[in-house]
């Protein structure tokens, strides 16, 4: 098993991306932390784990909020006694709209938890990871190449991919490996407003394989990333588009 014995936070861990991830993490032997605010989609992500299995716990936190992401992670030290892996994935869109429609609420809600709980998960979980611990950050091809009517999610998806370098920077000599991924399209909640767009027909196929991606296939990249076989891999952002940036 590739993380047999390790131990993963999962943030946003009741998502279709989270519980994905859980699921292949739990798969391949890890012991694993679902975190998110929406405490019945995290249980039924444990429950999941654990009908399979697996070992399991969910912690409720709100990772916009300092205290929930300290207890977060002295939570998952007293129950497993180490982390080997976090997974910063919780994280929300933006509503569509031109920059100065956009309101100072609107804005600093997308900050704070795609950016600042992105931070902050870093900042409480470092300080406990050992030599040959992986973080992975969840990005976005709109934090690459930009989109229209979603400044907030585009603006904070850039500073992850260069905190995910910074942090890389910072311990790469204590053998901390971080990394990015950076989805296009996936077939999550996220997406359900477009799907009744007129342009969905073009979103959903814009990309080289001419389909959506699924969680299960952003799990993958993160599973191989939080993996001893991308020991030699960080400050890096896997992109998962389907060759989106490449038309």
């Amino acid at each position: 098993m590739r993380l047999n014995g390790k131990t993963a936070i999962i943030t946003g861990g009741g998502g279709e991306i989270g519980r994905a991830t859980a699921l292949r993490f739990s798969e391949e032997g890890a012991q694993v932390v679902v975190a998110d605010i929406n405490e019945k989609d995290g249980v039924e992500t444990v429950e999941l784990l654990k009908k399979n299995n697996g070992h399991a716990v969910f912690i409720k936190a709100d990772m916009t909020q300092e205290k929930d992401v300290e207890h977060l992670v002295e939570q998952a030290l007293s129950h497993y006694g180490k982390i080997d892996t976090l997974y910063n994935n919780a994280g929300v869109n933006s509503d569509e709209k031109k920059i100065p429609d956009v309101t100072m609420e609107e804005w600093q809600k997308v900050i704070d938890i795609n950016l600042t709980g992105t931070f902050l998960g870093m900042k409480y979980a470092i300080p406990h990871m050992k030599p040959g611990s992986s973080i992975i950050n969840t990005a976005s091809i709109a934090g690459i190449k930009g989109q229209k009517l979603v400044s907030a999610y585009s603006a904070t998806k850039g500073s992850v991919i260069t905190l995910t370098k910074t942090a890389a920077t910072e311990f790469g000599r204590q053998n901390i490996r971080v990394n990015a991924v950076a989805p296009g399209v996936i077939d999550t909640k996220m997406v359900d407003g477009w799907r009744e767009m007129e342009k969905w027909p073009i979103l959903s196929t814009a990309n080289v394989l001419r389909r959506v991606g699924q969680p299960e296939e952003v799990a993958n990249t993160v599973l191989f990333l939080g993996s001893d076989e991308a020991s030699f891999i960080t400050g890096e952002t896997i992109v998962i588009d389907g060759g989106t940036l490449n038309i």
